[in-house]
């Protein structure tokens, strides 16, 4: 395993337990199992959530992910750093999910009909303050990384969330790490894009 597939989630030691933890579920420990989920469904259904949006679905998956786990655990070989090879599991069944679903392609500004309002709307204030108008732009970033295509949203998601380096991201998905860093570009620039009016 490279230094650089260390990269910033986690340190050496904290993948030798995850590996350690793997040999274990590998010969049916289920105490050993249930730490690693613990460890890791933070990672897990964070990235799912920021994939999806607000979904019920974020629970269901991030357990797909564990189940897969399991199944995997007696030929699992750590030939990256965990946290990547179940970063690449979330990400396939995420990507599964989008497509089986064409999960909103294009995000709506307005809320749906019936929808609960933004939590920032707020008529009663006659000019919004300052931790308003952070909740309108969280809230704007939000929606602009959903239109975003899934590779980069993913690769976004990964680096902005979950401060992945580019080479454990170009594990993650498959890519070199230039074309991760390319990806990256397209994405912030169609991102700048659509909050203009927010950062002019």
């Amino acid at each position: 395993m490279s230094e650089n597939d260390r990269g910033t989630q986690g340190r050496p030691e904290d993948d030798a337990e995850d590996v350690r933890l793997m040999r274990s579920v590998g010969q049916g420990d289920t105490g050993a199992f249930e730490k690693l989920i613990e460890k890791h469904q933070a990672l897990v259904a964070g990235t799912i959530a920021r994939m999806l949006g607000t979904s019920s679905d974020v629970e269901d998956i991030a357990q797909q992910v564990f189940i897969r786990v399991w199944k995997s655990a007696r030929r699992y070989v750590p030939r990256a750093k965990f946290t990547t090879w179940l970063l690449k599991i979330t990400r396939n069944l995420v990507f599964n999910e989008m497509r089986r679903t064409r999960r909103r392609p294009h995000v709506p500004l307005q809320s749906e009909p019936g929808a609960e309002d933004p939590p920032f709307k707020d008529e009663t204030t006659l000019a919004p303050d300052a931790s308003l108008l952070k909740s309108e732009l969280q809230q704007a970033i939000e929606e602009a990384i959903q239109r975003l295509p899934e590779t980069q949203r993913m690769a976004l998601v990964l680096r902005r969330y979950q401060q992945l380096s580019y080479e454990q991201i170009a594990n993650v998905l498959d890519l070199s790490v230039p074309a991760v860093k390319s990806v990256l570009f397209r994405a912030r620039t169609e991102l700048r894009s659509r909050l203009s009016k927010y950062l002019g």
